[in-house]
């Protein structure tokens, strides 16, 4: 059967799957599977997380664990097995040399072992996830098989100062198209890589929405109840809020608070150290990891969900965190920072409070705790805030009508590639 005449199959591409903070792949896919699609997962690294969110259970796709090469007669049992399964092996190698020689070997092997698994299931289109190694295996397999890919980016892969841009650059100028998360992230691409603009597409990450029902927030009574959630490292910016929160206690005229922070990271023990010599214990809480119906949970105790996201040292930002989705969706109102995507979401003084990531880089941790003794207030439009972002949430990141974008991307029905996205 020719490539044009197979029944559609999207094999997607990760570096690791399952992944505990990777939520949004999990719902794209499964918001794809709810709408017919046949999908296939391949993963190059097995999981090393010890949680779970239940919603994996519910994906239906197969998943192929790509094993790294430990040895040379690895990469040749490989090549054994390519040549059995691809006709035109011998034909469409040579031309994806040059890039082979530039990759780690593992990757290189990887590629090849998913140009095969591909063939063999049917794959009619690759989609990796991040335009760091998954992209680059992708690449490789979509030569030697001859299937179209392409490729979501997210941030790492695009800001972290270990970015190879030259070769990304190779990478995404192969794929069929390129899919930014955010307009900030459609504006980097197309100024960094003016050539790829026909095809770079604005396409968000969406929720599940029938997940997260949306109810007006009440009136805070007692201690302003802080939610933040996020892998506990530089660019979650939770030592600023920690900060803040110290200020605060110490000034007579300032709202009681009580903050429950959600995650694991690097920084664990460094933020820990942080709430004890603040004096913090009976004030901030770090919860640990926590899968998707615990921070629902921590979402309806909440009063005000906080991102306060920085640039890392290293160049590191967010994309746009997709707990920050979650809680404009359920009714929770919410600070960020204005980092890469979230202004975005957070129009500021309309669907939450915006405030300046430079400033808290900077020390400054001014605008921060006034957004937290705003959100305090009596007088704050609490309800008004909260139905004007669940408005936004339901227009412009509803996964199900994100996902159908892509599907159409991926069978090359759209003609919308390089314009404004939903």
């Amino acid at each position: 059967m020719q490539r044009s005449e197979r029944a559609p199959r999207v094999g997607y591409v990760l570096k690791v799957y399952p992944r505990f903070s990777e939520t949004f792949v999990v719902t794209e896919i499964l918001s794809r599977e709810a709408a017919g699609e046949d999908l296939a997962i391949f993963a190059m690294r097995p999981t090393t997380d010890a949680r779970f969110h239940p919603e994996i259970s519910r994906v239906q796709a197969p998943v192929t664990h790509l094993p790294k090469p430990v040895k040379l007669s690895d990469a040749w049992t490989v090549l054994r097995e390519a040549r059995a399964t691809i006709a035109d092996l011998d034909n469409r190698l040579p031309g994806i040399l040059p890039l082979l020689a530039r990759l780690e070997p593992s990757e290189a092997v990887q590629g090849v072992h998913l140009a095969v698994s591909a063939t063999q299931q049917g794959i009619t289109h690759l989609h990796a996830h991040f335009g760091s190694m998954a992209a680059r295996v992708a690449r490789v397999a979509s030569a030697i098989a001859d299937i179209p890919f392409s490729v979501t980016t997210h941030a790492k892969d695009l800001f972290h100062e270990s970015v190879d841009h030259e070769l990304l650059h190779e990478i995404l100028a192969a794929a069929d198209h390129v899919v930014a998360i955010s307009e900030f992230n459609r504006s980097f691409l197309v100024t960094r890589y003016p050539d790829l603009a026909d095809r770079v597409v604005l396409i968000r990450n969406g929720l599940d929405l029938s997940r997260f029902e949306y109810a007006d927030p009440a009136p805070v009574s007692g201690p302003l109840k802080v939610a933040a959630v996020g892998r506990l490292v530089e660019k979650k910016g939770f030592t600023h809020l920690i900060a803040a929160v110290r200020q605060l206690t110490e000034r007579a005229d300032a709202p009681a608070l009580q903050v429950r922070i959600a995650g694991d990271g690097d920084q664990l023990a460094a933020l820990s150290a942080q709430v004890t010599a603040g004096g913090l214990g009976e004030t901030v809480e770090l919860m640990g990891p926590r899968h998707q119906e615990e921070i629902r949970d921590l979402l309806r105790w909440a009063d005000v969900m906080v991102a306060p996201c920085v640039v890392g040292a290293d160049g590191n930002a967010d994309g746009l965190p997709t707990v920050l989705l979650e809680a404009m969706a359920m009714g929770v109102p919410v600070i960020g920072s204005d980092v890469t995507g979230i202004p975005e979401a957070i129009h500021d003084d309309r669907t939450g409070q915006l405030i300046s990531a430079d400033r808290l880089d900077e020390g400054d941790l001014g605008e921060l705790m006034a957004a937290l003794e705003r959100a305090a207030a009596h007088d704050y439009p609490r309800v008004q805030t909260a139905r004007a972002a669940r408005t936004l949430i339901e227009a412009e990141f509803d996964t199900a009508r994100q996902a159908r974008r892509l599907a159409e991307h991926q069978r090359g029905e759209s003609l919308l590639i390089g314009t404004r996205g939903v």
